[in-house]
């Protein structure tokens, strides 16, 4: 048993020993976790009272993990903001665009035999080089527009306020200003004031001052159209901005805060009294002394060149976008030659004021094989209306479509002499009837094209499809919107422009497609070049076959008023209740187009049709157009120094005095000898006249006199044709 009572007496809890009287058993009694867990709060507090007496910029304060957390995101954050700030910038205000002139530089256009014909832009000229100028003309820019340019960093609060309190200087800093003309626009908001004074900020830091500076003078804006202090100079004094005189400048600088107000060559009296308020800056700026102020006199002008010329013609309205993207972006001015010729031109305006027209419109617009653009009225007046009836009015073609519904058909595997119906459409939503709703059992398609019959064209769009027909207007160069499905489509239903629809009959002629109207000679593709990449053209015998049925429809259809001695081809079109009328055709190397109309798409007067008025145009325009020889093709646009005055009168009736008779007289002086030019019932005939006497060509005079028989011949056989008609 002694073995069992051992372990019953370990179990049974022991005895705790009596303490002893004055002394604790701290080995046994105390409690080291509640200890630990005291002194930890106690640390804290200490802590947490040490921080709360540190400062944000102290480094300590950041020691603790849970704000470096937000210290390092806030830090990331400030970066990425600043990085696509700098990126915004460099994008929106890159610094070459500050070296680009502000407006676009002048354009004089010539003819292609050199005489003017428009000029357009603004006056500018080389940028100025700080370093070069006269302190004078620093200074007197700097009183007047930013006193302390040289010292701040873009804006500049004082001087904003001190314009605020004295009204005299500008608000806003030189680096300011150029950033508001060259980058932002002229709008008055606080968000364009912000993006302006970060753009300062940003010019700032990468340009040097005198180069901000430059910039500014290079492009602002002095009145008179003319941008920039070079041409500024030029313009108002005749000098150079180095060679300025103190009162000069101080008279340009005034001119900064309203140049259309101010400029001296309009409002003299305004631009004195505002030279004055300059002058007196330049004191106050210290710049002058009062003596110097008061002996400084208002400058005289000097003023040699005039603009007579027109800003834009119908043809320089078109030709200048393309005249823009052949020149350099620059300061300098560019002349460029185009493909006009002015002979032509003045013929094409004369036939077309002589076309008892009452009051509708014309256009009307001719160009070579190729697409050189040579003639083109896009209305009655170009003072009163502007509007290019040949470039941008969209008119409905009428039976001229009917070119891309018959060459589809040849490309198809039709011949002209194969036959389609010609009796009344009366089944089916759409009927359509033809002319004086004459109507056969059938004709050959050459029969059909040269009458212009509207059933027999519907009939062959559902026969050939829609698609194809489209393909082919496409190939020719058409591009605008052509619905595939629509039977109306083959009666020319669908609007393009007048330039549009002859570039196509120009592909015809030359049996190259596309052909791309241009107002600037273009060099001849090379062989190589057209082997790899030329234009297409149509198989020479569905060419000759569409040609075949173009010149019935002059010879013996719709368009007999429109024939001529020689070969032609083309075609009449007039849409519903005679609301267009066209004639559209080619002879030698000239391709016409001509159209009349009212601009609010009302019926014409007196049913015109297209074979009517604007075929006797065309013939009447052909007849003399023929005769004119054309003026050399150039290989590229010529930049040459521009000629001046005087103008043709290309776009402006009732100016038969310029240059000289009707406008088609001339007097050039070549190789010391006075050559007069004029036109004998079409015929160019030169009078020279030298030191050999006076020299007349005899031909010239002979060839004139057939053509006047020739003329009145056909002047009697039109009128027969005509009491025909109206007997018929």
């Amino acid at each position: 048993m002694g073995v069992f009572d051992s372990f019953r007496r370990k179990s049974q809890p022991e005895a705790e020993p009596a303490g002893h009287r004055g002394y604790y058993a701290t080995h046994e009694a105390l409690d080291y976790d509640d200890w630990d867990a005291r002194l930890d709060r106690l640390d804290g507090a200490l802590d947490a009272e040490e921080k709360r007496r540190q400062r944000w910029w102290q480094r300590d304060y950041w020691r603790s993990r849970r704000k470096r957390w937000w210290a390092v995101r806030i830090l990331a954050a400030i970066v990425a903001l600043f990085i696509a700030l700098f990126a915004w910038l460099a994008i929106t205000a890159p610094l070459s665009k500050s070296l680009e002139p502000i407006a676009a530089p002048q354009i004089t256009l010539l003819a292609a035999d050199g005489t003017p014909i428009a000029r357009n832009g603004a006056i500018t000229d080389e940028p100025v080089e700080v370093a070069a100028l006269p302190p004078h003309v620093i200074h007197a820019f700097l009183a007047t527009e930013d006193r302390r340019f040289y010292s701040h960093w873009g804006v500049d609060p004082r001087g904003i306020a001190r314009a605020a309190l004295t009204g005299t200087g500008g608000g806003s800093t030189i680096t300011q200003q150029l950033a508001k003309f060259t980058f932002l626009t002229p709008e008055r908001t606080l968000t364009r004031k912000a993006r302006e004074a970060l753009i300062a900020f940003w010019l700032e830091g990468w340009l040097t001052k005198d180069e901000i500076l430059g910039r500014y003078l290079s492009n602002a804006y002095f009145g008179d159209n003319v941008y920039g202090l070079r041409a500024a100079s030029l313009h108002y004094f005749y000098r150079k901005p180095e060679n300025l005189k103190a009162n000069q400048a101080a008279m340009l600088a005034g001119l900064l805060q309203a140049p259309s107000a101010y400029a001296p060559t309009k409002h003299y009296d305004r631009a004195e009294r505002r030279m004055r308020i300059v002058v007196q800056s330049m004191v106050d700026a210290g710049y002058i002394t009062e003596a110097e102020a008061r002996a400084m006199k208002p400058p005289a002008l000097d003023v040699r060149t005039r603009n007579d010329l027109p800003t834009g013609t119908y043809f320089a309205d078109w030709a200048l976008p393309e005249a823009r993207e052949l020149t350099e972006q620059g300061y300098e001015r560019q002349t460029l030659t185009t493909t006009l010729d002015s002979r032509l031109q003045n013929i094409a305006r004369q036939v077309t004021q002589r076309a008892p027209l009452g009051e509708a419109q014309v256009a009307l617009v001719a160009m070579r094989r190729n697409g050189e653009v040579v003639a083109m009225i896009g209305g009655k007046d170009y003072a009163k209306s502007p509007f290019n009836r040949v470039t941008q009015a969209k008119r409905q073609p009428g039976s001229t479509f009917k070119l891309f519904v018959y060459l589809a058909a040849l490309r198809a595997g039709w011949s002209p002499a194969d036959r389609i119906a010609n009796s009344a459409i009366t089944e089916g939503s759409y009927r359509p009837k033809n002319s004086r709703e004459r109507y056969s059992d059938s004709l050959t398609l050459e029969e059909a094209f040269a009458q212009s019959s509207n059933v027999a064209a519907v009939r062959l769009l559902g026969e050939v499809g829609s698609e194809k027909v489209i393909a082919t207007a496409r190939d020719l160069g058409v591009r605008a919107p052509l619905p595939e499905g629509d039977p109306s489509l083959a009666l020319g239903t669908s609007t393009m422009t007048l330039l549009e629809l002859t570039s196509a009959f120009a592909a015809v002629a030359a049996n190259e497609y596309p052909v791309e109207p241009h107002a600037f000679a273009r060099p001849e593709r090379g062989f190589f070049e057209n082997l790899w990449d030329g234009p297409s053209s149509l198989s020479s015998a569905t060419h000759s076959e569409m040609e075949r049925m173009l010149r019935a429809a002059i010879n013996r259809g719709t368009g007999r008023a429109a024939m001529l001695s020689g070969p032609n081809f083309g075609k009449t079109g007039t849409t519903q209740d005679n609301r267009d009328a066209l004639f559209v055709g080619y002879a030698g190397d000239l391709v016409v187009g001509v159209w009349i109309g009212n601009d609010d798409n009302s019926p014409l007067q007196g049913g015109i049709s297209g074979g009517g008025l604007p075929a006797r145009i065309w013939r009447d325009f052909m007849n003399r157009a023929m005769n004119v020889r054309a003026a050399p093709t150039q290989p590229a646009p010529r930049e040459q120094q521009d000629p001046g005055t005087p103008i043709e009168p290309l776009d402006v009736p009732d100016l038969g005095d310029i240059p000289l008779g009707d406008g088609n007289s001339r007097l050039r002086i070549r190789d010391g000898e006075a050559v007069f030019s004029t036109e004998i019932d079409g015929i160019p005939v030169d009078i020279s006249i030298g030191d050999q006497g006076v020299a007349v060509d005899e031909a010239a005079i002979e060839e004139a006199r057939r053509r006047a028989d020739e003329r009145r011949y056909e002047a009697v056989r039109n009128r027969r044709e005509e009491l025909e008609d109206a007997a018929n």
